[in-house]
């Protein structure tokens, strides 16, 4: 059931109550602003007549909600927000002074609304492409893990719900090295439940316009169907890693680049794929590239022991393992506080 612009809360509160009668999984997608009426200090949500002055009156009282699926089944009911809110209310938010909890396990993202920011759904659209784009639809935990990646918000105005990823560190300027050699052809997609899908075309076609969120979003969903049709030592597994290290590196993140390229060759290594294997060579190569573009120090370090861990048993050309000795000898030693 989907309610667009609703102005009654009566007959948003109806519309709940016929879900949550409903037997098996239920998920509440819920895209608005929230406000507090003055008299209470609850949260509704604001519906489509609502103003500052008419919250008690024409909003959705967040509890209402929360009271009619409390008689629902355990673990049978989700609830995914995309919310924008005032200061006032996103600060009582992060300091739990106010709170969207509820009988339901609760995914999603609420923005801050003010003078410097202007919050867009992209959460809500990047859950929607993904969930166009995935073969099968992944399970609520991970559907609300992919979008978090995908959607570009501002991070200092965001309070994520649930799990969320932690974002790649920002790039800064590159280093002069040579590229180790042309990327290889995509190996074939996983199957499709639809012939005419072509993830890897739709990718490079996201990459080309810029759209790296939507082409990350994309590889991290076929990475996630890879992974349950594979399990989680697979070459099939890897490729979708290397697919979205391709993505970073094209959107100027080397960092995570590299280390998505390091977590691909350890999985093909874990996979029984020999050392000299290609495709094992060509993730550390790539991995020593991006690395040399990392110019945070203890990103650096970090990113390049393991490195240098890889190229003990994954030589490369000559003198790849004494470059990233000489690189990390070269880095300054205090950097933790």
């Amino acid at each position: 059931m989907q309610l667009a612009n609703p102005y009654d809360p009566h007959t948003v509160l109806t519309t709940i109550r016929t879900a949550a009668a409903v037997q098996g999984q239920l998920l509440v997608y819920v895209v608005g602003h929230l406000a507090v009426d003055h008299r209470q200090h609850r949260l509704h949500l604001a519906l489509a007549r609502t103003t500052a002055r008419t919250v008690r009156y024409t909003a959705l009282p967040w509890h209402w909600l929360t009271a009619e699926l409390q008689h629902r089944p355990p673990d049978s009911t989700s609830v995914m927000v995309d919310l924008a809110a005032g200061t006032d209310v996103w600060q009582a938010l992060v300091q739990r002074k106010q709170t969207l909890d509820g009988p339901y396990a609760l995914h999603g993202a609420v923005q801050l609304q003010d003078r410097r920011h202007r919050p867009r759904p992209s959460y809500t659209h990047a859950l929607a492409h993904i969930l166009r784009t995935t073969p099968t639809r992944p399970a609520t935990d991970d559907l609300h893990h992919l979008a978090v990646r995908a959607a570009k918000v501002e991070p200092t105005g965001i309070l994520w719900l649930g799990p969320a990823p932690l974002d790649p560190t920002q790039p800064s300027p590159t280093v002069d090295v040579s590229e180790p050699g042309p990327r290889p052809t995509q190996p074939a997609a996983p199957p499709s439940s639809a012939a005419e899908d072509d993830p890897h075309r739709a990718i490079s076609q996201a990459i080309q316009t810029g759209r790296h969120a939507e082409a990350a979003a994309i590889a991290t969903a076929w990475e996630q169907s890879a992974l349950r049709r594979h399990g989680p030592h697979s070459p099939e597994v890897a490729h979708w890693i290397e697919v979205r290290a391709v993505i970073a590196l094209e959107q100027d993140a080397p960092d995570w680049a590299c280390e998505l390229w390091l977590r691909a060759a350890v999985m093909r290594l874990t996979a029984d794929q020999p050392e000299t294997h290609p495709d094992v060579v060509a993730a550390v190569d790539r991995a020593h590239y991006a690395w040399h573009r990392v110019t945070n120090p203890e990103r650096a370090r970090e990113l390049g022991t393991e490195l240098l861990t890889l190229r003990t048993h994954v030589t490369g050309s000559s003198g790849a393992r004494e470059d990233v000795q000489r690189r990390l000898a070269k880095l300054p030693t205090a950097l933790l506080p």
